[in-house]
């Protein structure tokens, strides 16, 4: 009997791995689609509620973001009223971002929907295999025990 046409490929750990991870971002940029934010976006927020205020170069730096593209992520977020940008007090040099109100608001339901889009991903898992699950990609990725 003749194998199934890509089975050496499907059996790959990191093509499965690939597939899971495809899955997930689509889920999550469809939740946080419905609150007008792509997933750049949702991420810059994050880090600014956790780092901010903070200079815009070290935000590039923390969500590993060129530059340029950071600079669009934060003009789109700026001009919905979710950031600000304003000399950084430390630094009359470089803009510090910070999270305005309507943003902290925006980012909170974001989470949500995220959270939401990752539970549906894992929904085939019980709760003891998504907590071995996390902890092996955890080790995989290097950001884990």
């Amino acid at each position: 009997m003749a194998e199934a046409p890509l089975s050496a490929i499907h059996a790959l750990p990191s093509w499965v791995l690939g597939r899971a991870a495809a899955r997930g971002r689509a889920l999550v940029t469809e939740a946080l689609a419905v609150h007008g934010l792509r997933m750049w976006h949702h991420v810059a927020l994050s880090a600014v509620r956790d780092l901010g205020p903070v200079a815009q170069a070290e935000l590039g730096r923390s969500i590993r973001l060129d530059p340029k593209d950071l600079v669009g992520v934060l003009d789109d977020l700026q001009s919905a009223d979710l950031v600000v940008r304003e000399p950084d007090p430390r630094d009359r040099r470089k803009n510090a971002v910070s999270l305005t109100v309507r943003g902290a608001r925006l980012l909170k339901r974001c989470e949500k929907a995220a959270c939401d889009a990752n539970d549906a991903l894992l929904a085939p898992l019980t709760a003891t295999e998504r907590e071995q699950f996390m902890g092996l990609l955890a080790r995989i990725s290097g950001t884990g025990a």
